[in-house]
């Protein structure tokens, strides 16, 4: 199927390009052509590559507007977040996730990278399909017309002491690296979908078997998202958590360190020079008051950087991109940190989930666009290589994912996101 679109602006490159014709076959772009006549059917506002959810716990949606206000830490948040994966089962997970997967391509995501670990049933018994939830998830992604990377998740303890796992984290454990391998084996990859792995934390995976994960790719970990981490594992290990990925082959290109909060100059340094990439999430980092990493020093280092929404207490890819900018602005009392290209980059970041082939408007590529208004109340006035940062998620009145139109005229094609939501938080 061939289809030709005109867009004022769009952003081609490094920048934004006007009166862009763009063409696409088989869900591809076979051309992409700026200052040409106004040929096709437009494309309003701004015009953007699909972007890219890098890190997500699809379950957490359930806790948002539930756990935010009053006092507590990560770590009492997570007994909360316990209680929601505790009731979940495969057709609960299918609803819930492809409700908000679709919100996610309402707010311009075409493509998520689902961090997965709620794999077994209460008591950490198998389902008769051993991988009935990361089943789910992939349906999920299918029926709401976005691409997925299922980050099937190594998680065997319950901290970096090797404390076995207990109550709902058995529902996380396969027993050891190779058995957890089996069982991701008899997963298959398919259009829409890449098969990839994750270590859950140094926490949750002991260090004889971290070098089992080494060599998987994309493989994303959990870094340093807090002090007590690193403190729990200098003191059984003595190093950092870096230190500890680094001496077991973990890091590299094909790895993705989510969070990276609390580095050493050391552990940025390994980083960079690893090739590893990371993965920031403002929005549940600050929820969480997790604090805020050093993604300018990490991107002087050498780290390509990715955004993900996490916990979801907020899914708006516009929203992580101005808070990694506006963060650096906070700890360092300056500005203009990241030039507005290097914020495209980050919240497109496709090759951080496999898919090379995705995340910028050029022949070849993946068909994913996203249109914003320019003339909306958060909009109206803003130059189009500003408009970035005033846009949000709302602004968004156009999705086409892998040549597929999914979101017109701000509405999902395919799902009653507001009716599922309804049905599966009721």
């Amino acid at each position: 199927m061939r289809s030709v679109f005109h867009a004022r602006y769009a952003w081609v490159g490094d920048g934004v390009a006007e009166d862009v014709r763009i063409e696409i076959e088989n869900g591809r772009f076979t051309a992409v052509t700026p200052g040409s006549p106004a040929v096709g059917e437009p494309l309003p506002g701004l015009v953007l590559p699909g972007l890219a959810n890098a890190h997500s716990h699809a379950f957490h949606r359930a806790l948002r507007g539930r756990t935010h206000s009053g006092r507590g830490s990560f770590w009492t948040w997570r007994e909360q977040m316990y209680a929601v994966a505790a009731a979940l089962d495969p057709d609960g997970y299918l609803a819930l996730a492809r409700a908000v997967y679709a919100e996610m391509a309402l707010a311009g995501i075409t493509c998520v990278g689902e961090f997965h670990y709620l794999h077994h049933a209460p008591g950490g018994v198998r389902y008769a399909d051993p991988n009935a939830m990361g089943a789910a998830l992939i349906q999920a992604a299918d029926e709401a017309g976005i691409r997925i990377t299922l980050l099937d998740t190594l998680y065997l303890t319950g901290g970096v002491d090797g404390t076995p796992l207990q109550g709902v984290q058995e529902r996380f454990g396969d027993g050891d690296a190779s058995r957890w391998a089996e069982r991701v084996g008899a997963l298959s990859p398919s259009p829409h979908a890449v098969i990839g792995a994750a270590i859950h934390s140094v926490r949750a995976v002991p260090a004889d078997q971290l070098a089992e994960m080494a060599g998987h790719a994309p493989l994303h970990v959990h870094l340093s998202e807090q002090r007590a981490e690193n403190e729990q594992c200098r003191a059984v290990h003595g190093c950092t958590p870096a230190e500890l990925l680094d001496r077991h082959g973990v890091l590299g290109p094909g790895t993705t360190a989510v969070h990276a909060t609390h580095l050493t100059d050391g552990d940025v340094k390994l980083l960079g020079d690893s090739g590893t990439g990371v993965c920031f999430c403002p929005t549940t980092e600050r929820d969480l008051a997790d604090g805020i990493g050093p993604a300018r020093r990490l991107a002087d280092a050498g780290v390509p950087l990715s955004l993900g929404s996490d916990s979801h207490a907020v899914i708006d890819p516009f929203e992580e991109l101005r808070a990694l900018e506006m963060n650096e602005r906070l700890a360092s009392e300056t500005r203009g940190h990241f030039p507005a290209a290097s914020l495209v980059t980050a919240a497109a970041a496709h090759a951080a989930l496999g898919w090379d082939d995705a995340g910028v408007i050029a022949t070849g590529m993946r068909a994913d666009l996203v249109a914003i208004s320019l003339s909306t109340v958060r909009t109206a006035g803003a130059r189009p290589d500003q408009a970035i940062l005033a846009a949000t998620a709302a602004d968004v009145t156009h999705v086409i994912s892998g040549g597929r139109r999914i979101v017109a005229d701000g509405t999902h094609t395919l799902v009653d996101v507001p009716r599922e939501f309804a049905k599966v938080l009721s």
